[in-house]
């Protein structure tokens, strides 16, 4: 045998312009708004629980609280994940690349290729559109 055909990852990079820096931060911004929204139903739902609660059985009352606790504290640390990603977005500079994700491609190799070249394949994105492939 002399030939092969592979499953090859091929890594997706965007140049960063102000368009691609712009969608990144409303993204991020829409997240923090949905996680904010999470936050809020937690709150709502686990006064509701607890009044219930208490009605029924008040000695569950603190494992209640503290896993309603637990579930806001989630959401917090998340939407603290995501506002230092917004500070990170906004100080990412035009013209610097930045993974978007990565795909597979089928491949097929002989004897004397350059395996490096051929695992580490991208393909560079400016403002959605491809403009250059690397090896």
């Amino acid at each position: 045998m002399d030939r092969m055909t592979l499953k090859c990852p091929v890594t997706i990079k965007a140049k960063v312009t102000d368009e691609l820096k712009r969608k990144m931060v409303a993204e991020i911004q829409d997240n923090i708004k949905k996680v904010d929204l999470e936050i809020q139903q937690v709150e709502f739902q686990g006064k509701r629980m607890l009044t219930e609660q208490a009605k029924v059985d008040a000695q569950g009352l603190p494992a209640l609280r503290q896993k309603i606790d637990m579930e806001r504290k989630k959401r917090l640390d998340f939407k603290n994940h995501l506002l230092q990603k917004l500070k990170e977005a906004e100080a990412i500079e035009n013209g610097s690349e930045v993974v978007q994700g990565q795909l597979e491609r089928l491949v097929e190799i002989k004897v004397g290729d350059d395996m490096q070249s051929i695992m580490n394949a991208e393909i560079l994105l400016e403002d959605g559109k491809i403009v250059a492939f690397r090896n």
